[in-house]
């Protein structure tokens, strides 16, 4: 059973809060049985039977209109709610997404002028033995150093990003994201960043990203889906 979780105003969501939390708890457990357990070749097969037919069961509930992916955040909350601002407005997020299965989610906060994400990332999200993989590192820094930015005012997307690791991030440990920004001309923001656990540095990052109005930022995404999409409303390529 999820904890109870906070309303939505995002299109995909409100209303249905509840059951797609628990929904998406379920896939994250069952991703991590799927890395971890070791049940005999028929358990295996009877377990992929009922996960298709449960699959078909949401597949007729998908429209043909793509749902939202990200929604700007209504005037009324106020900048102290600005983390819980950024979850609500990113609820399919990869790394924060509350509602995304891949996501573990990263927890965002913030200590200003920090911004600051925290992770205990698990056995799906290793790489090296007992390590957490490079990549699920470097998309955190990516959002967690965009989070320093919306908190200094300037938002947009990455144009660099680059990870300097001094040992490697344990998993099942706790890990702290720290973020701020370091220079901002109004056209381009710097920001810089450190993963720290058990009180070491483990990694640290720096990203320039450029500035942009978050309605450009939307307008150029359904700009690229659109020439992403065949004739009949379909990603090109696809055949369905």
């Amino acid at each position: 059973m999820s904890e109870e979780v906070q309303g939505s105003f995002h299109p995909g969501i409100a209303g249905r809060e509840r059951p797609m939390a628990e929904l998406a708890d379920s896939v994250r457990r069952l991703v991590d049985l799927v890395v971890t357990n070791t049940a005999p070749a028929e358990v295996l097969d009877k377990v992929v039977s009922q996960l298709h037919s449960t699959a078909d069961v949401l597949a007729a509930h998908v429209p043909e209109q793509p749902i939202p992916r990200f929604v700007d955040v209504p005037a009324g909350l106020r900048p102290e709610a600005a983390s819980a601002s950024m979850d609500l407005a990113m609820p399919y997020d990869p790394v924060v997404g509350r509602y995304n299965p891949i996501a573990l989610p990263v927890v965002i906060s913030f200590e200003p002028p920090l911004a600051i994400g925290t992770a205990c990332f698990t056995t799906p999200y290793e790489g090296g033995p007992g390590w957490v993989h490079g990549a699920a590192i470097a998309a955190t820094f990516d959002i967690v150093l965009t989070a320093a930015n919306h908190l200094s005012g300037a938002a947009g997307p990455t144009v660099w990003l680059t990870i300097r690791f001094r040992r490697p991030t344990l998993v099942e440990v706790e890990a702290r994201f720290e973020a701020e920004v370091v220079a901002s001309d109004g056209r381009r923001v710097t920001s810089k960043g450190r993963l720290v656990q058990d009180g070491i540095v483990c990694v640290e990052a720096e990203g320039e990203f450029a500035v942009l109005d978050t309605r450009r930022i939307r307008t150029a995404a359904e700009r690229t889906r659109r020439r992403a999409e065949g004739p009949q409303g379909k990603a090109a390529g696809t055949g369905s």
